[in-house]
């Protein structure tokens, strides 16, 4: 299982495609994709907000499903969806957001 993520090019923020071709602020809002036609389908609507300019970075991630919340597979990714490890103020954790 894979999700779509990126980079907000207004301000730099860790985004994952959501619903609706919108991207959003948390990795537990994130559309999955199942099999290689999803995932190049979101792979698309990734490039096509590069185009207009509104992500930079788009790739695919691995993911699992644990009591129906989004995880991330990778330490990599994890630390991407918690927000800066080096200061707890500020980030996503920092707005109590989970991972």
């Amino acid at each position: 299982m894979k999700v779509i993520t990126a980079n907000r090019l207004l301000n730099g923020d860790v985004v994952w495609l959501g619903e609706n071709d919108t991207w959003v602020e948390r990795v537990t809002l994130a559309r999955t994709f199942e099999g290689k036609d999803a995932v190049a389908e979101g792979l698309e609507i990734g490039a096509n907000a590069e185009k207009n300019q509104e992500v930079v970075g788009v790739y695919e991630m691995d993911v699992t499903v644990e009591d129906g919340v989004i995880i991330p597979v990778r330490l990599r990714e994890r630390i991407r969806a918690a927000g800066p490890t080096t200061h707890p103020n500020f980030g996503k954790q920092a707005q109590a957001v989970s991972a």
